[in-house]
């Protein structure tokens, strides 16, 4: 994949406090890369200083090569970017808004804008006056501004905030089209863990201005344990037989069933051993760990705590 985004160390130090502490990362075109932390963790600040609005203390970030500290005005033109809110003028239509955003490009064709229109969903609404659109169709017209220009780069800070399911699974579906279709590199902050797991590729984690690990999402997922539940018939004869034969393995029960600890290898053993002494066996289903599970198994002990 090709790197069309690298943080190089990238240091924030606010009024003394060191916001952002050293942290480095890759973006590829073609995915859409999370950026997720607790709220106040620094993701807000990291984004602020790839789009410039506000400096690097030390270190650097590139933009398709171009450095945000040296090459500000060539690094900026691959990026479009939503940080926190997009503001449009509520008296003007959608489209007027657009209009008068594509009057800052000598480049931008009423053609493009049409396109754009029609990517984000918005062809029977666009001539109405934005102060009459739900707060899903405002993030809409913001995305559409954000992409008249056609960015190699879309910085989106918290995009689905505030918006109902509806919103939230459009806005997602809208974004892993543009990274899958355009080839385009999406970048995501949000704090919201079940909504990261469905609509990125890979994910870092920031905590305290530090960053914690960077991984796909299917990594996250993964470990050596796995959750296995059995259902059976006789549930105290079960767990007298797996702890007859492994001591060591962790046992509760939930819902009825017995949850196991164990690897996959030794998921085979465990059915002999129940069949072999006459207990029933109904289902034998892995309990796969949320994100969120595995966000609090990583940043557990960093830093010594997560702050909400």
């Amino acid at each position: 994949m090709t790197e069309i985004v690298k943080l190089n160390d990238v240091t924030k130090v606010i009024k003394g406090r060191k916001i952002i502490d050293s942290i480095s990362f890759e973006v590829h075109k073609g995915e859409v890369f999370g950026f997720l932390g607790p709220n106040g963790a620094g993701k807000t600040t990291t984004i602020r200083m790839m789009v410039g609005l506000i400096g690097i203390t030390e270190g650097d970030i590139e933009i398709a090569g171009k450095s945000i500290k040296k090459d500000f005005e060539r690094a900026i033109r691959h990026i479009g970017a939503i940080v926190e809110n997009p503001e449009m003028y509520k008296f003007l239509s959608g489209y007027q808004n657009l209009i008068h955003y594509a009057r800052m490009s000598n480049v931008i064709s009423k053609e493009k804008i049409d396109e754009v229109v029609k990517l984000v969903g918005l062809t029977e609404r666009i001539h109405e006056k934005v102060k009459t659109y739900s707060l899903g169709m405002r993030q809409r017209l913001g995305l559409a501004q954000s992409l008249l220009h056609e960015p190699d780069v879309l910085i989106l800070d918290e995009p689905t905030n505030g918006l109902d399911p509806a919103g939230i699974r459009e806005i997602r579906d809208h974004l892993r089209f543009l990274a899958k279709e355009n080839n385009m590199a999406v970048i995501v902050s949000s704090h919201l863990l079940a909504e990261m797991e469905m609509m990125c590729d890979r994910i870092a984690i920031i905590q305290d201005g530090k960053l914690v690990n960077v991984q796909p999402v299917q990594h996250f997922m993964e470990g050596s344990e796995h959750t296995v539940a059995f259902e059976v018939d006789d549930a105290a004869g079960a767990i007298q037989v797996i702890t007859a034969a492994h001591p060591d393995i962790e046992i509760k029960q939930m819902d009825g069933r017995i949850l196991l600890t164990i690897s996959k290898k030794q998921v085979p053993g465990i059915v002999t051993g129940l069949v072999n002494n006459r207990i029933d066996i109904y289902s034998v289903q892995e309990v796969t760990k949320t994100l969120e599970d595995r966000f609090l198994e990583i940043t557990r002990g960093k830093e010594g705590h997560i702050h909400a």
